[in-house]
């Protein structure tokens, strides 16, 4: 098995491939709650993008060689679900466009496809003002609250404490992209049935989530009371009820 892909099982009967997609600075294994009810509908994998978790730390970090990565593995599970959160959403939706063969369904989490004009400098001030090196995962767990138990997977232990496994200047360099780029050309070019999840409380630009699911065919859209930009993390039975019937309806 290829560096990062993690094989979290499940019904490999009758159930379906699915393949969960982390966000920037995340790892694979931030699913691992979610997985343990996604098994029941299938195997379930989860693939650390590059520069992310074990997988390699190399460019180019670009959508399309995020998207090749995600072929790679779908080459070798079948076609499958896409779940992706933030960025792994991103990715799922450029997958599903340039791969439809591949991809049977998508579950995109609080993404936009039109953030041009904004810089990284927002998210450089937010990472660099955390507490890093973390004392302990106890620590982690409350500096980031409701999604502490999220951020202990994205962390690892040095001599000095607690860092973030992905390095700051790669996560940079893969968010400045966001704000250069349209995609909305890739939402148009999806055909799979789609599933949009947004946070209430999302940093996104307002109206565009709404907006894929009007665009797709078929594509539903749903606002999660009380959440950000983690519904799975910080509202999970909302989340897991509206996953759930999606993947019934399949």
């Amino acid at each position: 098995m290829r560096p990062g892909l993690i094989d979290f099982g499940g019904d490999r009967g009758t159930g379906v491939s699915i393949l969960v997609l982390h966000g920037l600075m995340g790892r694979a294994r931030t699913w691992w709650p979610v997985a343990q009810w996604l098994k029941r509908y299938g195997t379930v994998h989860g693939l650390d993008a590059r520069g992310h978790g074990r997988a390699p730390r190399t460019g180019p970090w670009t959508t399309e060689q995020f998207t090749a990565d995600i072929a790679d593995v779908l080459a070798e599970l079948g076609p499958s679900v896409l779940i992706g959160h933030s960025m792994g959403g991103l990715h799922a939706w450029s997958a599903a466009a340039e791969h439809p063969a591949l991809v049977r369904a998508v579950v995109s989490e609080d993404f936009a496809p039109d953030q041009r004009g904004r810089t990284v400098e927002t998210w450089r001030g937010h990472f660099e003002s955390w507490p890093v090196p973390f004392a302990s995962l106890a620590h982690v767990r409350e500096f980031f609250g409701a999604a502490g138990d999220y951020f202990v997977e994205c962390v690892e232990e040095r001599e000095d404490g607690y860092h973030l496994i992905a390095d700051l200047p790669d996560l940079y360099e893969i968010a400045a992209e966001w704000g250069r780029r349209d995609y909305w050309p890739v939402v148009s070019r999806i055909r799979c049935p789609l599933l949009v999840i947004e946070g209430e409380h999302t940093a996104m630009p307002p109206g565009q989530q709404a907006e894929i699911a009007a665009r797709v065919p078929g594509a539903q859209h749903l606002v999660v009371p009380g959440s950000a930009h983690l519904p799975h993390a910080e509202a999970p039975e909302t989340y897991r009820g509206a996953v759930e019937a999606f993947l019934s309806g399949l």
